[in-house]
């Protein structure tokens, strides 16, 4: 195999049409069966369209939303809007991921489905990877690709640096349906240690997600009584949790989310999308940032397995080409989380930025990028 992708979200399934496309034999190792849902804010910024379009993946195909204006409100309910220069589309990844797998099924991409990597180690003497399976396999591959997300048991096998530090963070998202919510609106709202969003997606449907501590849901007990409690203090948010239709019964909830600093590069594995860096939701750009760092990490791998480059120059390439397009991104997404969560400081923060709207439009310019 000339490729392995350890993972089937976004950044594992651009990187396996990017480089089946340019004609090299790839695998991917996803532990779930598509579709499914995930934790996600489900809005992507415009800058990944032309990298989508050449792999002939146009998310046109599933009737996406439009989005050109941003709503943020304060604890308290201040706000303030803003247009997005570059705007963006909201698709759930339900939808965006099987419709990514579909097309990397007919194009030839191997898929190892409801299975795990439990241990991959690099054999220098041969030039291979070893990738051990939670079913007992072992594969081979030239090179590897870490696109498996936020966190898992294989960061701790590769002695990660940030998976020994808990992180207080927990995720919850819905899909509701909420008549009369604009359709080309993505909205920022801020509670007490925490913030949710919420933009449409396709069909008539809104992804609803919010980030949140562990300590915030322990102090009073259930998902339901946090939001009743803590969420529902800002008007806006009260006014969705009273008025929309839940459209499944339980909501997704992820735990352990952390903003700490990754490598790029661990023990010979590229690492892609949120394994290699998580933005903070605040900024709302963490799905076109797996899709940018796909094309970074396939075209790196391209350039070493056509013998342009040796393997060293291929992982310094890779690790120089992804600081360059995200480091700054990330600092500035912590320093913004920073300003919010705290019900005074959010207040300031908004009431402040509301007179200032070119604040608001150089910090968005900050955490997105440009078309690619």
């Amino acid at each position: 195999m000339d490729i392995l992708l350890i993972g089937g979200g976004l950044a594992g399934l651009a990187a396996a049409l990017d480089l089946a496309g340019r004609g090299h034999r790839v695998a991917v190792v996803e532990r779930k069966q598509y579709p499914f849902h995930k934790v996600c804010g489900e809005y992507v910024s415009n800058e990944v369209l032309p990298y989508l379009r050449r792999l002939h993946a146009d998310p046109a195909a599933l009737a996406p939303a439009a989005i050109s204006r941003f709503l943020l409100t304060s604890p308290g309910g201040r706000s303030l809007t803003a247009r997005l220069d570059l705007g963006g589309f909201g698709v759930s990844r339900y939808a965006l991921d099987d419709f990514l797998y579909q097309l990397a099924m007919a194009r030839g991409v191997t898929f190892h489905l409801k299975n795990t990597v439990t241990d991959v180690a690099y054999d220098a003497a041969v030039g291979l990877h070893r990738v051990a399976l939670a079913d007992g396999r072992t594969l081979t591959a030239r090179v590897v690709l870490g696109t498996y997300g936020k966190r898992a048991n294989l960061d701790r096998q590769l002695q990660r640096a940030f998976f020994s530090q808990r992180s207080p963070y927990l995720g919850v998202k819905y899909h509701l349906r909420l008549p009369g919510f604009p359709r080309d609106l993505i909205a920022l709202h801020n509670f007490a240690d925490g913030y949710a969003g919420i933009s449409a997606i396709e069909e008539d449907k809104l992804c609803f997600c919010y980030l949140t501590s562990r300590q915030n849901l322990k102090r009073h007990g259930t998902i339901a009584g946090m939001e009743r409690e803590v969420l529902a203090r800002n008007p806006r948010l009260r006014e969705i949790l009273d008025s929309a239709e839940r459209l499944y019964p339980q909501p997704e909830v992820i735990n352990e989310i952390s903003f700490a600093p990754k490598q790029p590069v661990e023990q010979h594995v590229l690492m892609c999308g949120d394994a290699a860096g998580l933005i903070t939701p605040l900024c709302g750009n963490g799905m076109a940032m797996a899709l940018h760092g796909a094309a970074l990490g396939a075209a790196a791998a391209h350039d070493f397995l056509s013998t342009k480059t040796t393997r060293a120059e291929m992982e310094t390439a890779y690790s120089r080409a992804w600081h360059a397009q995200f480091a700054a991104r990330l600092r500035v997404g912590r320093a913004v989380q920073r300003l919010f969560g705290g019900p005074v400081l959010s207040e300031l923060v908004v009431g402040g930025l509301r007179h200032w709207p070119g604040a608001v439009q150089a910090l968005m310019r900050r955490t997105h990028g440009q078309e690619f």
